[in-house]
């Protein structure tokens, strides 16, 4: 049934159908032509005879040449009927069981009637309709073949333009539909290939679209870029400020700054489409072990103004992994900062297999992250603290290199669960 409701098979039937009426119709209008030019014909031959048998009566001559005789009892009432008003007429009947064409007229008080074969006129009519019914049927069978390879063409078309749709929707900006056809830019007299135009559109959209966020790119980069070095001499200036409250808080807010200057750097980086993950086969449970330990002790120090909070860890069950160790501890720790700024503890961490789950105990994540996924400078619901939208941006950049699918929602009872789930595979060669 779904077949059947795809656009080449509603098109397709439809055109049937369509050729089905007109053919019917044209049918029915050949069948009435015919039958009526075939039937007088066969009529005046019996009008003519009648005549000729009247005046056989009316000078009392023999008329053996004639099938004529009065008030035969196989003469159809409607004609008798009609005879006994003074008038002739003909029509179609039987006689002995066969159909004859019957003509009477009056004759004194009597009707006389003649007859001529009408077998061969039935059979004639029923070839003719044998022949408008197999021409129906033959034009209605090439018209929907024609039909289906129409829209068989028209759908693939559109399929192919949805599917590059889907492709930008999903982040390949580098695809293109590119359909050649004639009529990329029709004038007057030449016609129009909407399918063509869509597709045109569709591309000359994705470039757009393309060009603006490589622009975006290069400007982070640069603006990354060019705030390094900065705050670099501002890092070293304030640490030559006497100690005191204001150098504390100084010192505070340029390691913010630094801090969003470097995740500007690593976000540009992954948006280059340039890092390759260092692959090596890890034991995931240990791994997570590891850099839950490093985040929290990074908290407990107060290493840095974004470190994540306590965690605990629960292996359910450990696998060996073929992925980056380095950018899954970047990945983890991100999550666990999120955790931190934006939800309550506890903080549960639960690898099972290749999977790994972070859950805390805040108010969860707001519908449009876990619809959309994370939008940079973006943080959502309010009630989720206060951020630059960055870390899981950095998250989804990370877990692109290493092909780990990440999955955003909340639990049930309240709280933010994000999933990582990373495949399963051999060592690449050469790693």
């Amino acid at each position: 049934m779904r077949a059947l409701s795809s656009l080449r098979w509603k098109i397709a039937l439809t055109t049937t159908m369509v050729c089905c009426m007109v053919a019917a119709a044209l049918g029915i209008l050949v069948h009435n032509v015919v039958a009526r030019q075939m039937v007088g014909e066969v009529r005046k031959a019996a009008v003519t005879e009648l005549d000729h048998a009247l005046g056989h009566y009316e000078y009392g001559t023999a008329h053996g040449d004639v099938n004529a005789v009065f008030d035969p009892p196989d003469l159809p009432r409607r004609l008798r009927e009609l005879v006994a008003t003074g008038q002739t007429g003909s029509i179609v009947g039987v006689q002995g069981g066969k159909p004859v064409m019957w003509a009477a007229g009056p004759a004194d008080d009597k009707a006389l009637a003649v007859w001529l074969p009408f077998g061969s006129t039935r059979a004639r009519l029923r070839d003719v309709d044998t022949a408008i019914l197999a021409s129906a049927v033959l034009a209605a069978g090439l018209v929907a073949l024609a039909g289906l390879f129409l829209a068989d063409r028209i759908s693939r078309r559109l399929a192919t333009t949805a599917a590059v749709a889907r492709r930008i929707s999903a982040g390949d900006l580098d695809a293109r539909v590119n359909l050649q056809a004639e009529g990329d830019d029709p004038g007057p007299g030449r016609s129009r290939d909407e399918v063509q135009d869509v597709a045109h559109a569709l591309d000359s959209m994705a470039s757009s679209l393309q060009g603006r966020l490589e622009a975006e790119k290069r400007f982070t980069a640069d603006v990354a870029h060019e705030l390094r070095t900065p705050l670099t001499g501002s890092l070293a200036a304030a640490a030559l400020l006497p100690e005191g409250r204001p150098k504390e808080m100084i010192n505070s807010r340029l390691k913010a700054l630094h801090l969003l200057t470097e995740d500007l750097l690593e976000i540009s980086r992954l948006d280059s489409g340039v890092e390759r993950a260092d692959l090596a086969r890890v034991e995931l449970g240990r791994a997570v072990e590891r850099a839950v330990a490093a985040a929290t002790a990074a908290a407990g120090g107060g290493a840095a103004p974004e470190a994540g909070p306590t965690a605990s860890v629960r292996v359910v069950e450990d696998m060996v992994v073929v992925t980056d160790r380095r950018r899954l501890d970047r990945i983890l720790a991100n999550l666990l900062v999120n955790a931190g700024k934006h939800g309550r503890p506890p903080v549960e961490v639960t690898v099972e297999g290749p999977v790994v789950v972070v859950r805390d105990h805040g108010p969860g994540y707001p519908p449009e992250l876990i619809e959309q996924g994370p939008q940079r400078f973006r943080t959502g619901d309010p009630g989720r603290g206060r951020g630059h939208g960055l870390g899981l941006t950095i998250v989804m950049g990370q877990a692109a290199v290493l092909e780990i699918v990440v999955g955003f929602a909340n639990a049930p009872d309240g709280g933010a669960v994000t999933t990582l789930r990373l495949p399963v595979g051999r060592m690449p060669e050469g790693n």
